[in-house]
């Protein structure tokens, strides 16, 4: 049986995912590593673009631990073939070839085949994908990003995430492998 994550949202509704660790095993380490330790807990909503994601963080949660990469699923695992990136699914995000986010989960609001192979999708909505779509249309506001043209859309109203409950129904799941790197993106400083 595959682990769970819920994500109890501070407005009373939850998105619960099933992690697909042999879809992404290194991935799905990560991001249970982060969320067991409460990475995750507490925090807004950082990006949304209607028709496109919901990007929950782009800083890493503004938390030390969360600022490291991973590297891409296909250099760990070439044996695996991705998975399709399309609502429903929840991914990691990345930073092109300097690899996978420690813990940035977006999920997609459309079929994105760009996707796949650099941002894995590591798990699968069960539950509350309605709440995804309520979020979609909430009202945002742009703020200013470090990066020229990158444009972030914050909602108006933060969308917390009270805390993310994991069910690993017994299992242990090792520490991520991670990247050994000197560069770190501008958002997370």
């Amino acid at each position: 049986m595959n682990p769970t994550a819920t994500f109890h949202m501070a407005n009373g509704s939850k998105i619960v995912v099933e992690l697909l660790p042999e879809a992404a095993p290194n991935t799905v380490a990560s991001f249970i590593s982060c969320a067991a330790r409460g990475c995750l807990d507490g925090h807004a909503i950082e990006r949304i673009v209607p028709g496109k994601w919901i990007d929950f963080s782009y800083t890493a949660f503004h938390r030390e631990e969360c600022r490291y990469l991973i590297p891409r699923e296909s250099e760990l695992h070439p044996e695996l073939e991705p998975l399709d990136s399309h609502p429903g699914c929840v991914c990691m995000g990345g930073y092109g070839e300097m690899g996978n986010a420690g813990c940035e989960p977006f999920f997609p609001l459309k079929d994105c085949p760009e996707h796949k192979g650099v941002y894995p999708v590591f798990g699968r909505v069960i539950e509350g994908m309605e709440e995804l779509l309520r979020l979609e249309k909430v009202e945002t506001t742009p703020v200013q990003t470090v990066y020229e043209g990158y444009v972030v859309d914050t909602p108006v109203e933060p969308q917390i995430i009270e805390r993310v409950e994991l069910e690993l129904h017994g299992e242990k799941y090792p520490e991520p492998v991670k990247m050994e790197h000197d560069w770190i993106p501008d958002t997370w400083k």
